[in-house]
């Protein structure tokens, strides 16, 4: 038992609430605050849309347990899917849609391997944190998915929503 080694502490990703650097300027400064992003999974064969917050570190359930490459082939005869960045923001008549971009991917459970591009991710998710709207490279399907998730999500907060994303989203029959 003595010669059994303890796996080593990884450093993991954490989610920062509100501002933990105030009144210090040590540990943390930079960090950005995650707490009004969400991951949206938008499954374009079932025409449905999810929210599964293990997505903010890859370990949604549509993403675990597979290995991800930038090579279309390796994950041939997958399913089609994508994630979703949607931020919120909040003003004094309420919350609103502020950023919302799209990411493709491609899953094959069956052979544990998946098309994504990370850089493509983490850079849309960026630009949703920065209140961008860019869904252009969805098809119409899964924007009338995403366009009736939100608006069922929060009426309210739909019509809050810039005019922009309305145009995105609408007119698409």
């Amino acid at each position: 038992m003595e010669n059994e080694k303890k796996p080593a502490k990884k450093m993991e990703f954490t989610i920062i609430k509100n501002n933990p650097t105030d009144g210090h300027k040590g540990y943390g400064i930079g960090s950005l605050s995650l707490e009004n992003i969400s991951p949206l999974f938008i499954d374009v064969q079932e025409k449905t849309a999810e929210v599964d917050i293990g997505g903010m570190h890859a370990r949604s359930a549509v993403e675990r347990g597979v290995k991800f490459t930038m090579n279309r082939e390796d994950s041939e005869g997958g399913k089609p899917y994508w994630l979703v960045w949607v931020t919120i923001e909040q003003l004094q008549t309420g919350a609103y849609y502020a950023g919302v971009t799209a990411c493709e991917m491609v899953v094959n459970k069956e052979k544990r391997r998946g098309y994504k591009i990370l850089a493509d991710h983490v850079n849309k998710m960026d630009k949703s944190m920065k209140r961008k709207i860019i869904v252009d490279e969805m098809d119409t399907s899964s924007k009338k998915v995403l366009r009736d998730y939100l608006q069922e999500f929060d009426p309210g907060m739909w019509e809050r929503s810039s005019e922009e994303l309305h145009e995105a989203l609408n007119n698409l029959d």
